[in-house]
């Protein structure tokens, strides 16, 4: 909802299968990928987008304080869920141009 209010268009997936599914149907601009959800890890999830296109930005999130560099290396940016609200829109307005008014 954060997103969408910030005028965003939001596609979700409950999980990582179904992720990737709509990753490699949908014209994708940018992923946020929490770390931990049901079925595959979030880097098991992100090492798979980075071979269907490789140049989509990754945000991944989880609510660790820390992921193994092996991890880390495979996203744009890392950020823990403890970093807030604003802080999300700040990091995906970084990886991409602001939102249609």
């Amino acid at each position: 909802m954060l997103l969408e209010r910030a005028g965003y268009r939001v596609l979700t997936a409950l999980d990582g299968v179904a992720g990737l599914d709509l990753f490699a149907r949908e014209p994708i601009e940018a992923v946020v990928l929490d770390f931990s959800m049901p079925g595959m890890t979030g880097d098991q999830v992100a090492r798979t987008m980075r071979k269907v296109k490789p140049t989509v930005p990754i945000l991944m999130l989880s609510a660790y304080t820390s992921l193994p560099v092996e991890v880390t290396r495979l996203v744009d940016l890392y950020m823990t869920k403890g970093e807030g609200a604003p802080a999300l829109l700040e990091k995906l307005g970084g990886l991409l141009p602001a939102p249609a008014a």
